[in-house]
């Protein structure tokens, strides 16, 4: 039987979506109250950015940015798929390509901070 990286897309796939649905929500509601100006001190620039200072903070948001784009890649693989583009291969390459680049993109930076 060969073996697959199924297993290994799902898992990040999952652990994304996971995230996504008890994150994402209570993201966009602060994001939404940052807009309309009743943010609490707790999100002034200086409060977060030594937040995002602190090594287990930094884990936390590579954690999150990254499975984040992780799933997001996997969901867009699959819609092209349901819309008829049978080049899955290909996609899936392109996909998580630009999910990994992410990453990378995303411990770089954050190791700057």
């Amino acid at each position: 039987m060969a073996k697959s990286n199924k297993p290994i897309f799902w898992g990040l796939f999952a652990a994304g979506g996971t995230l996504a649905a008890f994150l994402a929500p209570a993201l966009a509601l602060l994001f939404v109250m940052v807009s309309l100006g009743h943010a609490p001190g707790l999100f002034s620039y200086d409060r977060l950015h030594a937040f995002a200072g602190h090594w287990f903070a930094k884990l936390f948001l590579f954690g999150v940015i990254s499975l984040f784009l992780w799933h997001a890649a996997h969901r867009l693989r699959v819609t092209l798929f349901d819309f008829g583009l049978r080049q899955d291969g290909k996609v899936a390459v392109l996909a998580y390509l630009v999910a990994a680049a992410g990453t990378v993109l995303c411990a770089l930076y954050l190791l700057r901070l």
